[in-house]
């Protein structure tokens, strides 16, 4: 685990533009189980998550048509949250930081850190928005 203090600024990169912090598997489950549209983001402290991944998502998350719920999960924190929202990503392997929508509770779009690495913000948030218009 990292400490705290460190991750804290992280954390609120997401939570200040509306996403909510799952800590708890019990918290993951409700919210990817729930009807309707939920956005999963899995934060990590990894340069492409600052550079590439939070921003993609928050500018998503900012566009007219978006998922019902926005949440987070943060990796190498609490683990169990972040291992139930990985098992809801399977087939897919375990990836920080990655990105997924679910619907109705079913795995709809994923976007894996190979993905993100190395690409610009805005191309990782027009395939989200993509999804989101397909999918919310």
């Amino acid at each position: 685990m990292y400490p705290e203090y460190l991750v804290a600024p992280m954390r609120e990169d997401l939570t200040k533009v509306g996403f909510t912090e799952l800590k708890d598997a019990e918290a993951v489950t409700a919210a990817i189980e729930s009807e309707g549209t939920v956005f999963v983001m899995v934060n990590s402290v990894c340069g492409c998550a600052a550079a590439n991944a939070r921003p993609a998502a928050k500018m998503a998350s900012a566009h007219g048509k978006h998922p019902d719920r926005l949440v987070t999960v943060f990796a190498g924190m609490e683990k169990e949250a972040v291992d139930k929202a990985r098992g809801y990503m399977a087939p897919y392997p375990p990836s920080s930081p990655s990105m997924a929508l679910f619907k109705d509770g079913k795995l709809v779009h994923i976007i894996e850190r190979y993905q993100i690495e190395g690409r610009p913000a805005q191309m990782i948030a027009d395939n989200l928005i993509d999804a989101f218009e397909q999918y919310c």
